[in-house]
């Protein structure tokens, strides 16, 4: 969806970026702390984010100087280095006008460039931002000195996944988060670039600039977030001249997370006047391929009368354990079948029941599974995860389950288990997919 990352010079510095969709309106993502363009995508909850957001706009995603695929710097940039950089982005893709949201930290910086750049900026949206990093008598909602040590001293583990309980507290369990999260720590900025870039945030006041905002407004902010605080974001509204607010629920700082629908309603109606909601011709489903081990074998040992009465009985235990996980059958061919599901763990313990109820009637099936985004038409699904999951069906052995590097991240802690097969290529498929099968007793 997004273009590959191409670069934009700002003086000296390199500015990573990407641009994805054709929609009236060019919309430029200001990224908080910690960035990676590329990892960005490996997060299918991101991906959703930024595919619905350039659904209407021109999205421009780019990663701050000194993190990310962007330069590293010897020192914190400024404010107003910053905005030098978000200029040249828009000028390397031909942006004169566009829409800044800024993102947690990157609010600050969106919110002074909409400010002393009102010829660029078309509309603002914050969400989770602050307008101060330090406490201050009149700004309560800033960090205190003894919260910044605090937080500073769990720098020294960046690349952990540290912070996650702060960012993400309704998937502090989950393990496979807490994994990419680190890897983004790592790719994002080294302990040392990211504990400079840390002692750089008590110096962020923009308070004196909010009310110079004349550009349509849109702060939003969760109920409950722990990094920026709802009464927080009530005050920076209150000091941009005819701001709207929206509180979302949820107690998540990742906007990507929990309702993230939600947050993107909000910003479509807001920039676009319509309120359509995700589009209802593509979902997030994981795909179920299976077929019989053998089959034109068995059909010439059994001939045509007692073949058709076995696929009879096949179809209907088949079936069976479709309704019994939550599945819902696309097609029927031959002796093969196309079922999807809304839960990957759900759809892979299906796979597992098929291949033991079949076994009972004499006959062994392969089963493949892959996870990415469809397009809907009718009871129809399409698109590249389907020709994804078909070609990994065709690569499993007799009586295995096969599942793709995106299914069996998305079941961890659900108790499966799974033997690493390797890369393999897939016919028709450009990349090489790592598989994985299920185990057995899994």
């Amino acid at each position: 969806m997004l273009s590959p990352t191409r670069y934009a010079k700002s003086g000296d510095v390199h500015i990573a970026y990407q641009v994805g969709g054709k929609g009236p309106i060019d919309l430029v993502v200001v990224p908080g702390f910690a960035s990676h363009l590329e990892w960005f995508q490996e997060e299918p909850a991101i991906d959703h984010c930024f595919t619905r957001l350039a659904a209407f706009s021109r999205l421009i995603v780019f990663d701050k100087r000194g993190t990310g695929l962007s330069d590293p710097t010897a020192a914190p940039a400024s404010l107003e280095e910053r905005m030098d950089d978000v200029r040249a982005v828009m000028d390397a893709v031909g942006s004169k006008r566009a829409a800044i949201v800024g993102i947690s930290e990157g609010g600050a910086l969106a919110a002074l460039f909409a400010a002393q750049h009102p010829e660029r900026t078309s509309a603002l949206v914050m969400y989770g931002s602050y307008a101060r990093g330090a406490w201050a008598p009149d700004y309560p909602w800033g960090a205190t000195a003894e919260q910044f040590a605090e937080a500073e001293g769990m720098l020294d583990r960046w690349g952990e996944g540290v912070l996650l309980s702060r960012f993400a507290p309704s998937r502090v369990n989950d393990q496979r988060l807490r994994a990419w999260w680190a890897q983004l720590q790592r790719l994002s900025a080294s302990p040392g670039m990211i504990k400079a870039l840390y002692k750089h945030f008590p110096e962020i006041d923009v308070r004196s600039a909010l009310p110079s905002i004349h550009v349509p407004t849109l702060v939003l902010n969760r109920k409950d977030d722990r990094v920026a605080q709802a009464a927080e974001a009530r005050y920076i509204a209150s000091c941009i001249p005819e701001a709207k607010l929206v509180e979302l629920e949820g107690d998540d700082h990742f906007y990507w997370l929990g309702d993230s629908d939600a947050f993107l309603d909000e910003i479509e109606a807001f920039l676009t006047g319509v309120r359509r909601g995700p589009d209802p011709g593509r979902a997030l489903l994981t795909l179920l391929f299976t077929d019989i081990v053998g089959s034109t074998a068995h059909a010439a040992e059994l001939g045509d009368q007692r073949w058709q009465g076995l696929l009879e009985r096949h179809h209907a235990l088949v079936r069976r354990q479709l309704e019994r996980f939550g599945g819902r059958e696309v097609d029927t061919a031959g002796d093969g079948f196309f079922a999807v599901f809304d839960g990957p763990a759900r759809a892979v313990r299906c796979g597992q029941a098929i291949c033991a109820a079949v076994r009972a009637v004499g006959v062994e099936i392969r089963a493949g599974l892959h996870t990415g985004e469809c397009e809907l038409a009718g009871t129809q699904v399409r698109g590249i995860a389907v020709h994804i999951g078909a070609r990994i069906a065709a690569a499993a052995g007799p009586g295995e389950v096969l599942v793709s590097s995106t299914v069996k991240d998305l079941v961890a802690g659900s108790g499966l288990r799974f033997s690493d097969r390797g890369e393999r290529s897939l016919h028709g498929v450009a990349d090489p997919w790592r598989l994985f099968a299920v185990e057995n007793g899994a």
